[in-house]
């Protein structure tokens, strides 16, 4: 089903009364949730975001082996992976599912009966994910990553340094991030107010990253714009390589690609989103319909600097920039 034939659906969709009502009278009932996360089992913050969400619900009162159990899948950045577990998901009629990421949502949302809570979606109404911010209709509700002054903080980041980038391309999987193009137009109305040229590079793996960025080091004043996705993520220690083997500027989402060796990040808190969507799956599981509850919006940013990265690339961060940083890893 095209993401955005539910729509069409939503509104007798929201009149039915949900199963999960009647189940929510059952309060000694275990309940089930089906958990799909983006990036493959090994990455230490998506384990990180996952414990996070599970502690959240914990305070909340569900424990696992007492009122909960979870089913918990890892998608690995890979969209045949995410298909597959989609449907070993929605086959075992949870009370709820979690999507972690975009290609998770997109591969659950299959299911117009089941509640499902979105972490770190860009863009839900364009994506065809819901029908409104406020009043999202149909089975599906969460917490978005993305909020338009990101695009402008990410170039201005890129120009508070010596040498201060000029040329910056945005590097993104078409696979995994069908958003870009949002995030693309903001970028572009951002960089005609500094004096910056911006550029789309997508790229489809490793091989692709790195010719990009080794065309890319060959121009005066270029830098790197890593927009956030379940590749870039998962794949972002090749990435934070090809830009130091190439002594590249580069500005990422997420404030781990600094932590991890990027020069600069700035970006949502992702256990933060995990925790905050504990409270709507609390929520949901005692009977509200998530038709009924706001898509919330990112209202923690970190900004992180490393200097390490910073001095290695022989590159100096504006001092202006500096005072205004969350963490700087010296």
């Amino acid at each position: 089903m095209r993401r955005r034939d539910f729509i069409k659906f939503a509104g007798g969709a929201a009149a039915a009364a949900w199963p999960l009502a009647a189940r929510a009278q059952q309060p000694n009932r275990m309940r089930l949730i089906g958990v799909q996360m983006g990036p493959p089992e090994s990455d230490q913050v998506a384990q990180s975001s996952f414990a996070t969400f599970r502690g959240a619900l914990a305070k909340l009162g569900w424990t696992e082996g007492s009122n909960l159990r979870i089913e918990l899948r890892w998608g690995g950045g890979n969209p045949a992976l995410f298909a597959r577990n989609a449907a070993e998901l929605i086959a075992l009629s949870p009370d709820l599912l979690v999507a972690d990421s975009t290609a998770s949502l997109e591969a659950l949302q299959q299911t117009r009966t089941i509640p499902i809570v979105f972490v770190g979606v860009t863009d839900p109404i364009g994506q065809g994910f819901v029908a409104n911010l406020v009043h999202p209709g149909g089975n599906i509700t969460g917490f978005s990553s993305f909020d338009s002054q990101m695009a402008t903080k990410w170039l201005e980041m890129l120009t508070q340094i010596t040498p201060p980038a000029a040329r910056v391309v945005v590097l993104f999987d078409p696979a995994t991030a069908p958003y870009a193009g949002l995030m693309l137009r903001e970028i572009e109305r951002a960089a005609s107010s500094l004096a910056v040229v911006t550029r789309a590079a997508p790229c489809h793996d490793d091989a692709e990253v790195e010719a990009m960025m080794a065309e890319l080091s060959h121009q005066e004043r270029g830098g790197l714009l890593v927009l956030a996705s379940v590749f870039t993520v998962t794949h972002r220690k090749a990435i934070i390589a090809f830009a130091a083997r190439y002594r590249l500027p580069a500005v990422y989402s997420f404030p781990f690609f600094a932590a991890d060796g990027g020069l600069m990040s700035y970006g949502v808190d992702l256990p933060d989103l995990h925790s905050r969507s504990a409270a709507y799956v609390d929520r949901i599981l005692k009977g509200d319909r998530p038709g009924d509850l706001p898509v919330q919006n990112p209202t923690k940013f970190d900004l992180v600097i490393n200097l390490k990265t910073a001095k290695a690339l022989d590159i100096t961060i504006a001092p202006s920039l500096l005072v205004t940083a969350d963490e700087v890893i010296e």
